[in-house]
């Protein structure tokens, strides 16, 4: 398993038959300085944890252009079917659905979901969700998504058993530095640990430093990611 960061919450995994992209938020994304061509060239399959605009991202172009099949909530995709998107694949919190090369699994995340046009009234997208991808062969990956820390993640770790858990530690809109590590602590085994939402806009946490901190003797389970940087998992 391959895994690039674009900064955010926007992350792409290679696989053996498949390229994923999870909330595609680039352009607009002050992390990331390519272009969206270059990060989704190739890319089979979407993403989508929650519908705001920072995670939802160009998903629709990304559709368009490379016929990537989008799965998300069934709110996200009838809406994204309204759009024009054909290839969508809708399902709801607790469900698992497998795409072929891999097996997608929503789950509880403590957030909100709509999206906002200008001028326009919020659009209510369903409930936001963590998204565990698991395939053959690969550590099962654990998105979760913009969340808080709840109680029933020890669930999550016993239904799924996820080894990669990429994590937001930005505080304001999701856990920060100390709920994201006692997440990490009280309810998961992860064996790698990649830390997201943080250093993108002023309002939130800039760096991992205090998260790395937190975890105390689990630090040494970081990766840090580098914008644009594959790193093997």
């Amino acid at each position: 398993m391959q895994l690039t960061w674009f900064g955010h919450s926007a992350f792409r995994i290679d696989i053996d038959g498949a390229s994923i992209l999870i909330d595609p938020f680039l352009s607009g994304n002050p992390s990331y300085e390519g272009t969206v061509e270059a990060a989704s060239d190739g890319v089979t399959h979407v993403l989508l944890t929650h519908g705001h605009d920072d995670h939802l991202g160009d998903a629709i172009d990304i559709c368009k252009a490379t016929g990537a099949q989008l799965t998300g909530n069934f709110e996200i995709c009838m809406w994204i079917a309204s759009k024009g998107i054909e290839n969508v694949n809708p399902m709801n919190t607790g469900g698992t659905v497998d795409v072929g090369p891999f097996k997608v699994s929503l789950t509880v995340a403590h957030h909100s979901s709509s999206t906002q046009s200008e001028g326009q009234p919020p659009v209510y997208l369903g409930n936001p969700h963590g998204i565990v991808v698991t395939a053959p062969g690969e550590p099962v990956l654990f998105h979760m998504g913009d969340t808080d820390i709840f109680s029933d993640m020890a669930l999550i770790d016993e239904i799924y058993a996820p080894k990669v858990g990429i994590v937001p530690i930005g505080d304001r809109f999701t856990m920060g530095a100390r709920t994201a590590a006692m997440a990490c602590t009280r309810f998961f085994n992860f064996e790698t640990i990649v830390p997201c939402h943080y250093g993108t806009f002023p309002i939130i946490d800039q760096d991992a430093e205090k998260f790395v901190s937190e975890l105390g003797p689990d630090g040494d389970k970081v990766a840090v990611p580098q914008v644009g940087k594959p790193m093997s998992l």
